[in-house]
């Protein structure tokens, strides 16, 4: 009589306890839902207005002409973008390439970021989540959703996540790049310089350009190399694109990589396909 009692009792602890654990690898996920949610709300009521020649004139040449080549002037002026990647990293660059895939959302009123990551690491999932608001930054990185094994944060990666900021608003939003918060300097007929200052932390990067208009490749000093969170090593970082593809009416860059440029050789971490942009979605 006690062994037909123990048996369904066991069985519901054990229903109790993978369900918990199931509840809980999805942290990550809910946290990413409910900080989009929140931009969202926040920026549903800006009015949005046309892109137009006259909001371009003060940019240089290769900027104005690269903002011409996307397509962007006379749409609507962004205020989110909904991106949707897949591709390959890699954790050192001793290791094998592992399949990856992500989704983020960018609101440019007051600069967020809020990016979710998908991928294996020695047959286990491994999610991970960037965010960035108020110009501070954070990064969670948990295998199976559950066990911490980066938690980074703190003035490098602030300044960091806020080069990856601008770098997503040259490559993936150009019509943003009207943002009164970037000053720019030509250095030739296909380069620029451009300083991003958000909430006091201001960061460079060059811009390089080919004839067609294209922008081809960002590089800037300003980002840390972290691979657990805990240690910082500044190191310049590019991300040459290339494939430029219509994307819902905007040219854009469909494929790019992340290289850091190490004294003793480069390191390419990530190799990355755009499969979908939105502007201005009002949906999480």
């Amino acid at each position: 009589m006690l062994k037909n009692y123990f048996l369904p009792v066991v069985l519901i602890t054990l229903i109790v306890v993978v369900s918990f654990f199931i509840y809980k690898s999805q942290d990550l996920y809910r946290a990413y839902k409910a900080e989009v949610s929140e931009g969202l709300e926040r920026t549903a009521e800006l009015e949005n207005g046309v892109l137009t020649t006259e909001d371009i004139v003060h940019l240089p040449e290769p900027v104005q002409k690269y903002l011409d080549y996307t397509g962007v002037i006379g749409r609507e002026k962004v205020r989110n973008a909904r991106i949707i990647t897949e591709g390959q990293f890699k954790t050192s660059p001793e290791r094998d390439w592992a399949r990856m895939n992500s989704q983020q959302y960018n609101f440019f009123d007051s600069p967020k970021r809020i990016y979710y990551l998908q991928t294996r690491v020695f047959g286990l999932p491994v999610l991970g989540l960037h965010t960035y608001k108020d110009a501070s930054a954070t990064m969670l990185i948990k295998v199976a959703g559950l066990l911490t094994v980066v938690h980074g944060k703190g003035p490098e990666m602030d300044q960091g996540e806020t080069v990856t900021v601008f770098n997503d608003m040259c490559l993936l939003a150009p019509a943003s790049l009207i943002d009164k918060r970037i000053q720019w300097e030509t250095v030739d007929p296909l380069t620029v310089k451009a300083v991003f200052n958000n909430n006091g932390i201001n960061v460079s990067a060059v811009l390089y350009f080919n004839d067609q208009g294209q922008l081809v490749n960002f590089v800037s000093e300003d980002r840390y190399y972290s691979p657990t969170g805990k240690t910082y090593q500044k190191v310049p970082w590019s991300t040459p694109v290339r494939d430029y593809k219509e994307i819902n009416g905007v040219k854009l860059a469909t494929y790019g990589e992340a290289i850091w440029h190490f004294p003793d050789g480069d390191y390419s971490y990530g190799k990355i396909r755009i499969k979908d942009v939105e502007y201005n979605t009002d949906f999480n």
